[in-house]
């Protein structure tokens, strides 16, 4: 089965690459063209700066929150209050990508709550259509990644610290150490393994980015929240350039590759 549904798919893939092809009529063989024009084309190659830009909103955001969420709520990982706000936390996890998408553009467009709320506060010289902007387009699809992101993230840290010996923080504050020390000392290196697996998910999440994007702004406005997943639907199924989107696709998985496989060697538990 994985054979029939990964790897064929991909080599495939690999093949499609090499030629120009409209998906209905006879291929051409064009070798690494559509490669050169992955690496030269701006509407190519801008998407792949986006998705890099992403990681920060959907990795970077969620661990560190994650992981001051977890620390905090460690203190009363048994009490009624925890149990709510980790279910709330994960409710984001739960709804279809496609429904968060709208809710969030309600929430972002011109007349939605968000800007609501800052007339409310006397901000209204800040509030916009945020995802019709040039300039917050993709950082406001950054914070929808980064709310959808936060729960899962949330609770992978707190199944790892609940692993953590509570000797070890007894020891600690014996020793005079504050929730500081405890936390860059026991916390932080106990949960190696769960941070690896936090951004390798997130990281791969920000790259292969598609319905989140495809749903709030479509790439728009212009290509300022364009991602490669994205790309690739248009250029296979709109720009009927098929040998082009393989070329993006097998370049965005080498990416993926190259930025996972470094995280998961940092990570990995050590003898």
């Amino acid at each position: 089965m994985y054979a029939i549904f990964v790897l064929r798919p991909m080599i495939v893939s690999v093949q499609y690459s090499f030629y120009k092809w409209n998906g209905i009529g006879a291929s051409t063989w064009v070798g690494f063209d559509n490669y050169l024009r992955v690496f030269t084309d701006p509407d190519l190659l801008g998407p792949i700066g986006n998705a890099f830009k992403l990681i920060v909103f959907f990795s970077f955001v969620p661990v560190v929150l994650g992981l001051a969420i977890a620390a905090t709520t460690r203190q009363i990982a048994e009490s009624r209050l925890a149990s709510v706000a980790r279910t709330v936390l994960f409710l984001p996890q739960v709804i279809p990508l496609v429904a968060a998408g709208i809710i969030w553009t309600w929430l972002l467009s011109s007349t939605g709550l968000v800007n609501q709320v800052m007339d409310a506060v006397g901000l209204n010289s800040l509030t916009r259509a945020w995802l019709g902007d040039f300039s917050t387009a993709l950082p406001a699809v950054g914070v929808i990644g980064a709310w959808v992101l936060l729960g899962l993230c949330t609770l992978l840290l707190l199944a790892g610290i609940s692993h953590i010996d509570p000797a070890l923080y007894e020891a600690a504050r014996l020793d005079g150490a504050g929730p500081w020390r405890e936390f860059l000392s026991i916390t932080l290196p106990s949960l190696r393994q769960e941070i690896g697996v936090c951004v390798t998910v997130t990281v791969i999440a920000a790259l292969a980015s598609f319905d989140i994007v495809y749903i709030s702004t479509q790439g728009g406005p212009g290509n300022s929240s364009m991602v490669p997943g994205l790309e690739i639907y248009y250029q296979a199924f709109t720009e009927r350039q098929v040998g082009a989107a393989s070329a993006l696709g097998v370049v965005l998985m080498l990416l993926v590759l190259l930025v996972v496989l470094p995280i998961q060697w940092v990570t990995k538990e050590r003898d």
